[in-house]
């Protein structure tokens, strides 16, 4: 009997969400998706991976670093790291590549470890390559410097 009253249940719900779903006209729908959902679009082409190895100045605070080089082919998982070849504090000087932040040899309660904290080992969870690649909505972030530049020249 119980079983029943789920399989009603679960089966109403799931009529009134399309019902409801239903009743939205579609130019009133906001998407990025350029063709009707029954249509399957050829994908647009890869973009380029900025490959210039130059630091980006990033843009908003607390954003990862964005990773200035090309990472395809790169191994990250149990057994390998191919970051840490160049960015572990061993490694940086010969690689002449910036050192992770020492927040990546923290745990959970802030205290320090020998290696890298499992929590910030998968690199691309944070950080990820920046491609050469048109904005699909404009942006109107404003960088704190410039909101504090602008404030304090319009109280004067």
């Amino acid at each position: 009997m119980k079983a029943y009253q789920i399989v009603s249940i679960i089966a109403l719900l799931s009529f009134s969400f399309t019902a409801m779903s239903a009743s939205v006209p579609d130019e009133k729908v906001a998407t990025l998706r350029l063709a009707p959902l029954n249509v399957e679009p050829t994908p647009p082409a890869m973009q380029q991976v900025n490959n210039k190895d130059v630091k980006q100045v990033r843009n908003y605070p607390m954003q990862p670093p964005i990773i200035p080089h090309k990472i395809d082919g790169y191994q990250i998982d149990l057994k390998v790291n191919k970051c840490m070849q160049c960015h572990s504090r061993s490694n940086t000087g010969n690689s002449q590549a910036p050192m992770v932040s020492v927040t990546h040899y923290m745990d959970r309660e802030n205290n320090f470890l020998a290696s890298l904290s499992p929590r910030r080992y998968y690199c691309t969870q944070c950080h990820v390559p920046q491609l050469d690649a048109k904005l699909l909505v404009e942006n109107d972030f404003v960088d704190v410097k410039q909101l504090m530049k602008t404030n304090s020249t319009t109280e004067h």
